[in-house]
């Protein structure tokens, strides 16, 4: 037997419950990635020209995606780009290659858009819908998403035969809100920024995913919930780095439940890198003696 099969077998653990891969199958459902995906059914059904998601790193935003493309209707053909970069004509070269189209280097820029047309074409003949997801879309430069924009506008008659789903960080928004940008955001119809999550719900979100694993419910200790979140700001990735490294010194000290002590001591040994990533928190040690993780004001 291994160490990791030993770990898992001294909690009781099936699998790692805070894997930092998104998995759809981990979701757990806060009223605000509740209301972002029925924001998201609701722009697919209504054929939205462009659905824009938001969040911070970590948020939840691409596992999100990823139930997306899990659970979507066969009627859709679905085309992922998971982190979209270069010129406009690699853009569409980009573009072709999510929906599955053949890329020949020596083809130019009008001969592929004529292609991509002819594509959407005739999946709307045959009743298919195309979605074009991109993630990451805030490395998207200004012209690239000009370009995504004039796609958008390829119809038939009163239907559109394309539409963009762009998930990224808060900056994406911010890039679509400026003054040139005007054309790109009168075609988001659907807009969703997730935030971080509450005391309560990162209470649930661990007890949810070491359910999920096969473990029990209170594996870690209120106080230890309580610790996490407040070095963390509820967000999600950045509980699954901390409650990871807290199992494995609750394990290490052959702890059956972890305790406030474990999380703690992952802080003292500064073995949690990601507790100075987001603004507002308060990371230094002398800190966290005289408040223990207080949020910055």
């Amino acid at each position: 037997m291994n160490n990791l099969e030993l770990y898992l077998n001294h909690f009781g653990l099936q699998s790692r419950p805070f894997s930092l891969t998104p998995d759809p199958d981990y979701l757990y459902w806060t009223p605000a990635h509740t209301r972002a995906w029925t924001l998201m059914e609701y722009g697919l059904l209504t054929c939205a020209p462009i659905t824009l998601l938001t969040g911070e790193v970590g948020a939840g935003k691409t596992t999100l995606l990823r139930h997306f493309l899990n659970s979507a209707d066969p009627l859709l053909r679905i085309g992922l780009v998971a982190n979209a970069h270069g010129t406009r004509g690699e853009l569409m070269q980009w573009v072709l290659q999510a929906l599955g189209l053949e890329i020949d280097p020596g083809e130019g820029y009008v001969a592929q858009f004529d292609r991509l047309q002819q594509f959407l074409i005739s999946e709307y003949a045959a009743g298919r819908r195309v979605v074009l997801v991109f993630d990451e879309a805030q490395n998207l430069t200004r012209e690239s998403l000009e370009e995504l924009r004039m796609l958008t506008n390829i119809n038939s008659g009163s239907d559109e035969l394309m539409q963009l789903v762009l998930a990224g960080q808060p900056e994406l928004r911010d890039i679509v809100r400026r003054p040139d940008m005007a054309q790109f955001a009168q075609r988001v119809a659907v807009s969703f920024h997730l935030g971080p999550m509450s005391a309560e719900e990162i209470r649930a979100y661990i007890a949810h995913r070491v359910c999920v694993a096969g473990g029990k419910p209170d594996l870690f200790s209120d106080a230890a919930v309580a610790l996490i979140y407040r070095m963390t700001d509820g967000v999600p990735r950045l509980v699954n780095q901390l409650a990871e490294l807290s199992l494995l010194y609750a394990f290490g000290g052959a702890e059956e439940q972890v305790s406030e002590n474990s999380v703690q001591s992952v802080l003292d040994d500064g073995v949690f890198f990601g507790a100075g990533s987001s603004p507002r928190l308060v990371s230094t040690a002398e800190e966290r003696d005289a408040g223990i993780g207080k949020r910055a004001e």
